[in-house]
């Protein structure tokens, strides 16, 4: 067992008589008062074994007992009759880092029975220059002060400011490429590579979960496997994660996965593979990925994945564009688009989902424009790219290319690519865990301006409902924990994703007849259902299903944290 868990010791189960599994605190503190008291629930420890009843103990920010605690009583007692009492969830991947400074209650996210939110994919909030803060900064209505310069820097920031959520991050090799190269598409010198080196080092001893790639955006697209192989070693020094969202999830998927596996191996780095999935046209490819990863991890790689439980993506109408029109930043590929000469080679390597044969028959049908900036185009949300370009007489590649020029972003969108069987597939898998792929936000106020994808309010509770409770695709205490110790484990923190004494209270507590999304694609702001109370490091934030305004969230340091 590693040594990061030594404290496992502390937490060994008795069996009651019963047959009632008790840890040795609880059969030592009965009878006690605690700050927290939460009685008659049926307990998922997160281990994934059988649920038992009882009752969890809170004192200050820890769990003190877990078992049958008859004698106890608490300054505030929660009655779980008929629920669910599990570890908060884990979402492995967020895209929280701004929406938290406009709203640090994390509704979203919240009401799922997420505690942790785990950011940073292949882009990070630091380590910034001031040139990149210059880019950075918004003077529009989404601004916000860039207050902080290093990655550890802005994590502090968000507690500080106030989240009801717990937060992480890994370090973007994007970031760091950005940092000393720019937006440029080449190979870094020695002594830029070097600097690269030592950024990810100083992120890593700020606590940083490991280092993130994102092979289809730019400036990430443009590092080569030895590039990602020198960062993630710096990461693996430090016990860290490689985690990436690969160069390919189409034509290229099983060419990405080999790419991703080297990586993994050449560094000796932990690996994970972000919201796995196969792509339009090559669904087919699935299996054979799976084989692959399977195949690595019999052989000894310390490989895994993560998923959001949907058929769809979201991303932007960059990702559909080839990488060499993005270099050098945002307004350059805008005026590149401008260009003619430009525009025709670029509609002609554009992968849009759909688009087969050399009429391209289908494009666009299956892209759903969901985020504008410009006031003037934000009727188009909830049409999709075939339909505004039938309707300004269009192709869909040159209407692409002109909302990216009107709109002057990358233009949100919704792409309907993946296998709903493949989804399933993906849950059943043992070594992956779950995520959202999306900020955690509020049905109200500015994120209403935004048509996002369904998953930012659901993903958790369409875990639970749709797939564990009516489909049964798995058990609930093994998609609890894949929700919980599961990924803990992998990120190396110790402390959180057990209901165990000595472990931070982060707690859920759901009813899993009912739990439920209700956001879809046509009314995506609309929160899932199910989830009565959550605690986060031992504060209430949810309490009979609303916020109760608390902000006890806090940084988790990846295993690299220096004091």
């Amino acid at each position: 067992m590693p040594d990061w868990v030594h404290h496992e010791s502390m937490i060994r189960s008795t069996i009651c008589a019963s047959g009632v599994v008790l840890g040795v605190a609880g059969l030592l503190l009965a009878g006690q008062r605690y700050d927290v008291l939460i009685r008659n629930g049926l307990i998922h420890d997160g281990l994934g074994g059988e649920p038992f009843p009882g009752a969890v103990a809170v004192d200050g920010d820890n769990i003190a007992a877990v078992g049958s605690l008859p004698e106890a009583t608490g300054r505030l007692e929660i009655d779980a009759a008929g629920l669910a009492v599990a570890p908060g969830f884990i979402n492995m991947l967020s895209w929280s880092n701004e929406s938290l400074i406009h709203d640090g209650r994390a509704l979203s996210a919240v009401l799922q029975g997420v505690t942790l939110e785990v950011m940073g994919e292949g882009v990070s909030m630091g380590p910034w220059n001031d040139r990149m803060k210059a880019e950075e900064r918004d003077p529009g209505e989404d601004g916000f002060e860039i207050a902080w310069t290093t990655l550890g820097e802005y994590l502090q920031y968000l507690e500080k400011r106030g989240v009801s959520v717990n937060v992480a991050s890994f370090v973007g090799t994007g970031t760091v490429r950005r940092h000393e190269l720019g937006h440029e598409a080449r190979k870094p010198t020695a002594e830029e590579l070097e600097r690269m080196r030592a950024l990810v080092r100083q992120a890593m001893e700020e606590g940083a979960m490991g280092v993130s790639s994102a092979l289809i955006y730019t400036p990430g697209a443009f590092a080569d496997t030895e590039e990602l192989v020198a960062l993630a070693e710096v990461a693996a020094e430090y016990g860290g994660m490689y985690i990436s969202h690969i160069r390919g999830e189409g034509d290229h998927l099983l060419e990405a996965v080999e790419e991703f596996l080297t990586i993994v191996r050449r560094a000796k780095v932990r690996g994970e593979i972000y919201h796995i999935k196969a792509g339009w046209g090559n669904w087919e490819k699935f299996d054979e990925m799976v084989r692959r990863i399977e195949s690595a991890r019999a052989e000894g790689l310390a490989v895994t994945a993560d998923m959001y439980p949907y058929h769809a993506s979201a991303t932007g109408l960059d990702s559909v564009m080839p990488a060499w029109v993005r270099e050098g930043g945002h307004q350059a590929w805008v005026e590149r688009l401008k260009d003619p000469a430009v525009r025709e080679r670029v509609r002609a390597e554009m992968d849009l989902p759909g688009a087969v044969g050399p009429d391209r028959a289908g494009a666009g049908t299956r892209v759903l424009l969901t985020g504008f900036r410009n006031p003037a185009l934000r009727p188009l949300a909830g049409k999709t790219l075939a339909e505004v370009a039938a309707a300004r007489g269009r192709s869909p590649e040159d209407t692409a290319m002109d909302l990216v020029i009107e709109d002057d972003s990358r233009v949100g969108a919704v792409f309907f690519s993946m296998s709903e069987d493949n989804v399933r597939k993906a849950i059943r898998l043992p070594w992956v865990s779950f995520c959202s792929d999306a900020a955690a936000m509020a049905a109200e106020g500015r994120f209403l301006r935004f048509t996002p994808h369904p998953r930012a309010y659901g993903a958790f509770a369409r875990l639970l409902g749709r797939y564990v409770r009516d489909e049964r695709l798995i058990p609930l205490a093994e998609a609890v924990r894949r929700l919980t110790s599961f990924p803990a484990e992998n990120l190396r923190i110790a402390r959180r994703g057990r209901l165990a004494p000595g472990y931070f209270a982060d707690v859920v507590v759901f009813d899993p007849a009912r739990i439920r999304d209700h956001a879809d694609f046509a009314a995506p702001h609309r929160y899932a259902t199910g989830v009565h109370h959550v605690l986060v490091n031992g504060r209430v934030v949810i309490r009979d299903g609303r916020h109760t305004g608390a902000f006890p969230g806090r940084v988790v340091h990846g295993p690299g944290r220096r004091p």
